[in-house]
């Protein structure tokens, strides 16, 4: 499987089906001039559609992208590990948001979570500002980012340990998949986490 690079230029095309409209069409043959994070999140964007509809079956009766050799079950079936070595040397692995009030409290809770080998690495991103909806009205906060690479098949744990370890009521914890790297590096994030 062919993984495109979100930092070179590329086109993609789909055959259109009558389900697709024109203004479609250019919308697909515009990600070429998009800058370069644009183009990737409409990529990951087209994956994630993929795998939903092959996943619920509605890619067979319903496909807007026709028989695309893209998109068919084997390119579905690889998705999540997309990129990755098949050897036993990787293992699936995600990378998690958490946001924290400070930085006194984000290095805690990052110590804990790397101490307790739930995750390989946390990386602690400060100057987020984050608007949200809370008690019925848009709050705006000063935050800390969390970054966290670990296993998939920790998620379980990591949330309930930053349930158990954040000062807020609701903490974010939401993960990504990682599709593909430096084999080496995931290598390193399977050798430094616990087995789940």
């Amino acid at each position: 499987m062919r993984i495109l690079s979100p930092f070179k230029p590329f086109s993609v095309s789909f055959p259109m089906t009558r389900v697709a409209s024109t203004s479609t069409s250019s919308q697909v043959a515009q990600l070429h001039g998009r800058s370069p994070f644009v183009r990737a999140l409409c990529v990951l964007s087209i994956g994630a559609i993929s795998a939903i509809a092959f996943t619920t079956g509605c890619a067979q009766s319903h496909s807007l992208f026709g028989s695309s050799r893209l998109f068919n079950q084997a390119s579905s079936r690889a998705l999540h590990s997309a990129g990755m070595d098949t050897a036993s040397t990787t293992v699936p692995s995600i990378v998690v948001y958490v946001t924290v009030p400070n930085r006194e409290a984000g290095r805690k809770l990052s110590d804990s979570i790397v101490k307790e080998r739930l995750a390989a690495c946390v990386n602690i991103v400060p100057g987020v500002e984050s608007v949200y909806w809370w008690e019925g009205k848009v709050q705006a906060d000063s935050e800390e980012l969390l970054i966290i690479k670990t296993r998939e098949s920790l998620l379980p744990a990591l949330t309930e340990h930053v349930k158990a370890n954040h000062e807020y009521d609701l903490p974010e914890v939401i993960a990504m998949p990682i599709t593909g790297g430096n084999t080496k590096y995931l290598e390193w994030i399977k050798n430094s986490t616990k087995d789940a």
